[in-house]
């Protein structure tokens, strides 16, 4: 499968984001994995999630943080933040120039497995 270009996903937050899914339920329909290029601005920051799959963030550029608990971990260039199936999670990107990052979910994000807070 050659994939020439995503599909731009609508983003949840407090600001524009943008999403290309590149691999997923959207982009390939393919329900096992998902792969996606997310562009966040400064200042971003999406709601409290306790998703039914795993995450992997790959931070290229900027700084992400992650909540997790009552602890936040900053997620830099070069750096991988692992979130577990079932764990809430809250991202953000706060810093001026916000982050560009790769999102890898497992099995494929979708918004009912979000598990995303009101």
């Amino acid at each position: 499968m050659h994939i020439k270009k995503p599909t731009v996903v609508k983003a949840a937050g407090n600001k524009p984001k943008i999403i290309e899914e590149f691999i997923g339920r959207i982009n390939t329909g393919t329900d096992q994995i998902s792969i996606a290029h997310m562009t966040s601005p400064a200042g971003w920051e999406e709601p409290p999630q306790t998703p039914d799959f795993v995450e992997y963030t790959y931070v290229i550029r900027g700084i992400v943080h992650v909540k997790i608990s009552h602890e936040t971990i900053t997620v830099g260039p070069n750096e991988i933040f692992v979130s577990r199936k079932g764990q809430t999670v809250q991202y953000s990107t706060p810093e001026e120039g916000g982050a560009e990052y790769i999102a890898v979910c497992t099995p494929a994000f979708s918004q009912e497995l979000a598990g995303r807070e009101e």
